[in-house]
């Protein structure tokens, strides 16, 4: 189906070396199933130096698998919940959550 996880969301990651920090998701790619969020996934990138640049270190950002991220519905009691999809009262297609008894995701 994709992810279903859009990018200004607030997420929290559930799992591996950065579990239970949460974070503004920056960019997504739907088709390597990653999500970068602000402040999370930051590496070091050594180059090598050519003819057009000089060698060193470089800051990147890596992104990390969706499947790792649950996305938080309550920012004061920091609940995640699954998302889903429902056609609404007007017949649009909208996202719920499915830990807060169907109701939409703004």
């Amino acid at each position: 189906m994709g992810v279903r996880i859009k990018t200004g969301d607030t997420v929290k990651i559930i799992s591996g070396a950065d579990k239970g920090k949460t974070g503004k998701v920056t960019k997504v790619l739907p088709a390597e199933n990653k999500v970068f969020i602000e402040g999370i996934g930051n590496r070091e990138r050594h180059m090598r130096p050519n003819m057009y640049r000089r060698g060193g270190k470089k800051e990147i950002q890596v992104g990390i698998d969706a499947s790792k991220v649950a996305l938080v519905i309550d920012t004061k009691a920091g609940t995640t919940s699954r998302i889903g999809y429902a056609k609404n009262d007007e017949g649009k297609t909208v996202r719920v959550a499915r830990q807060a008894n169907n109701r939409e995701v703004k």
